[in-house]
């Protein structure tokens, strides 16, 4: 099963790339069709799904690959892989629908979008170092491919900066994963194996640094201060489906990957980097709130808040090593409410992303101070991106309440300094609140006079994003029922 969902969007992928008279709307209805299959077949995976137990997978697969540095075709999912797997599929079927009038060489789009959907799901189905490197690679090629192909502004410019910056990143994130091969005896990159035999447990120079390699190769895609340069430029130059696919689902792969390699396998290390890490978060959340409320550009804003938002989960994984008496329990809450926040955002935020591309096909800019009183020729655009503000400033009743209550009430019983962060979520409010001022109130002037209303494909990609997050606000045991006997899990392992 998930070998077919993983492939089936590649192998469309090159079949759409290698017909060469496949109409327009064709190649848009097939990317719809595969989209919905693949929703179809992650809603099967969730249905059947049993929690594996600690160190174990869930309708896994093993096929020798490279047996010689015994590395295998080896995947499966637990209840931190899911949750991602499922929100991949809904953005990227989100993203289908809005792309459905596109006219901009929608056959190479098409099959673009099916690759990068295939390699995405494979990233966080990999249960062997390997693959993960290798689809964790391709999804960055992928993604240069889609900025430097279908942006606008200095689309070439920022595509080479993100490629640059997060091809390095991957460099680093090889050397950590060599380093774990050599240390392990047998030598195996199967993350399973590895998680069991802890290597370099016993060696805690040479734990961290084999850390510090995985931490910044990690670090740079989720992105973290100081290595979220390529950020802002990329979202803001990338096409709106472009950007919601980049926050909503590539940068998760960075903060799955202190999940599910760094913080298992490393687990004497990670509690030694521990207060660097909550630094760090703590950073990236403040920082990226205040540089987001100084922007006039609302796609820019956006992209700032998720360095923000990123730096709540850093900040969560960060707490889970800080051992400190009986903390097991609310380091648990940290690890599942970083997982929550990992769904929250990429469904808020690329509704976000899909709903600012609107701005910029209807006027042409996304200068909020070029609109005025937006909501009197935009009632349904102005409704949904209320929603979808609330959700990301963590609104009771949406799913960033939850995710941000979980990080902050697991993380300050651990810790009490990282209380430090929390007006990061103010800070986040005043931005969005504003954002919504200049845009949507007062008389109606600049861009916004004759400005069309959502259609009925934007309002089915973005609708459905937002009704997520608020079921998951609503119902939360949804979701947590999936993520929390894999968070204590996780915790265990950390603090053995």
């Amino acid at each position: 099963m998930l070998s077919l969902i993983v492939f089936l969007p590649l192998a469309v992928a090159v079949v759409v790339a290698a017909v060469p008279s496949l109409g327009a709307a064709a190649a848009r209805w097939v990317w719809v069709a595969v989209s919905a299959v693949e929703l179809v077949l992650v809603g099967v995976l969730w249905a059947g799904y049993e929690d594996p137990g600690p160190n174990g997978l869930a309708f896994e697969e093993q096929v020798p690959w490279i047996p010689g540095v015994g590395s295998s075709y080896h995947v499966g999912v637990d209840g931190l892989s899911l949750p991602l797997v499922a929100m991949t599929a809904v953005v990227f079927l989100a993203c289908a629908v809005y792309a459905l009038r596109d006219g901009e060489r929608p056959r190479a789009q098409t099959a673009l979008f099916l690759f990068l959907q295939g390699v995405s799901l494979g990233v966080f189905v990999a249960a062997d170092l390997i693959v993960f490197f290798v689809f964790f690679d391709l999804s960055i090629v992928g993604m240069y491919f889609v900025i430097a192909g279908w942006g606008h502004g200095n689309a070439a410019r920022s595509a080479l900066k993100f490629f640059l910056y997060t091809f390095l990143g991957s460099l680093a994130l090889l050397l950590g994963f060599i380093g774990l091969y050599v240390a392990s005896d047998p030598h195996t990159f199967d993350i399973l194996e590895l998680v069991a035999a802890t290597p370099l447990e016993d060696n805690p120079l040479a734990g961290g640094l084999v850390l510090a390699a995985i931490l910044v190769g990690l670090a740079v895609k989720t992105p973290t201060v100081p290595f979220h340069t390529w950020l802002p430029p990329a979202h803001t130059d990338a096409p709106a489906t472009g950007s919601a696919v980049l926050a909503g689902v590539l940068l998760k792969m960075g903060t799955y990957g202190f999940v599910r390699i760094a913080m298992p396998i490393l687990p004497e290390a990670w509690r030694g980097w521990a207060w660097v890490i909550v630094v760090v978060g703590i950073v990236s959340v403040l920082y990226g709130a205040f540089v987001a409320l100084a922007q006039t550009n609302l796609k820019r804003m956006i992209a700032y808040t998720s360095v923000n938002h990123m730096g709540y989960i850093i900040l969560a994984l960060g707490a889970v090593g800080l051992i400190a008496g009986d903390t097991a329990q609310a380091r648990s809450v940290a690890v599942t409410g970083a997982v929550v926040q990992m769904v929250s955002h990429g469904l808020i935020t690329a509704a976000l992303f899909l709903l600012a591309g609107v701005m910029r096909t209807r006027a042409g800019t996304y200068d909020m101070g070029a609109y005025g009183g937006l909501a009197t020729p935009a009632p349904r655009f102005a409704a949904l991106f209320a929603i979808a503000a609330f959700a990301s400033l963590g609104l009771p009743g949406l799913s960033g309440f939850i995710a941000e209550f979980q990080i902050f009430a697991g993380s300050i019983a651990v810790a009490p300094v990282t209380a430090i962060a929390l007006p990061g979520i103010l800070i986040t409010a005043a931005l969005f609140l504003l954002a919504l001022q200049r845009v949507f109130t007062g008389p109606t002037q600049g861009q916004s006079p004759g400005f069309a209303d959502l259609h009925g494909r934007e309002l089915w990609s973005v609708g459905p994003l937002l009704a997520l997050s608020l079921l998951i606000g609503v119902l939360p045991q949804v979701l947590l029922g999936v993520i929390e006997p894999a968070s204590a899990a996780l915790v265990d392992l950390v603090g053995r």
